[in-house]
């Protein structure tokens, strides 16, 4: 049942640019509802794959990102993550997303998932991979990061996803996916 396709019950009436930056395109579409109703269906448009990186050692030790979150007004610690440009493959953003952010380099990387962040609103599709056999080296940090390091074991990050200490949705599936896959 999974894999059937299934007919679009909405219809889409017109469409119309609200607001347009280097990450996001908001569009407003007038619809007909799946009940017949006419409607407003606003969507966001992500310019960017949404990439989330689970750095894991010989040890099983694990590195998370810290950082305040503007949007949640919040502190936040998450896998390392970031945006793919549409021209990089999801691969080479994580590689150089990862390297950014904790200075490791993966000598082996696996996709683990495809994920969908906010499907009633965004169209944001994120990659989720599993960095292993690693090298240390020096960070690259964005001009808009002030992040801080944690290198930890991933029990332990799995037990912050466990008490609802970690919320960020890629960090969340990345742990559990991982925990599950490497049976840890």
């Amino acid at each position: 049942m999974i894999d059937k396709k299934f007919e679009n019950p909405w219809k889409k009436k017109s469409s119309k640019d609200i607001y347009d930056n280097a990450w996001i395109k908001v569009i407003e579409d007038q619809v007909i509802r799946p009940n017949g109703s006419d409607g407003l269906y606003g969507k966001v448009l992500f310019k960017n794959k949404a990439i989330g990186i689970l750095p894991l050692d010989d040890q099983n030790n694990t590195w998370l990102v810290g950082q305040f979150r503007y949007t949640l007004d919040e502190y936040s610690w998450e896998i390392p993550t970031g945006g793919g440009p549409q021209h990089e493959t999801p691969e080479e953003s994580a590689l150089r997303e990862l390297r950014e952010e904790t200075g490791l380099r993966a000598n082996k990387l696996t996709n683990i998932h495809r994920i969908h962040t906010s499907n009633s609103v965004t169209d944001e599709e994120g990659f989720l991979f599993l960095a292993q056999e690693l090298e240390e080296g020096e960070t690259d940090f964005d001009d808009t990061e002030d992040l801080k390091i944690w290198k930890l074991p991933f029990e332990e990050a799995y037990q912050l996803v466990m008490e609802n200490r970690i919320s960020d949705a890629l960090s969340v599936a990345a742990i559990l996916k991982v925990k599950c896959l490497l049976n840890l």
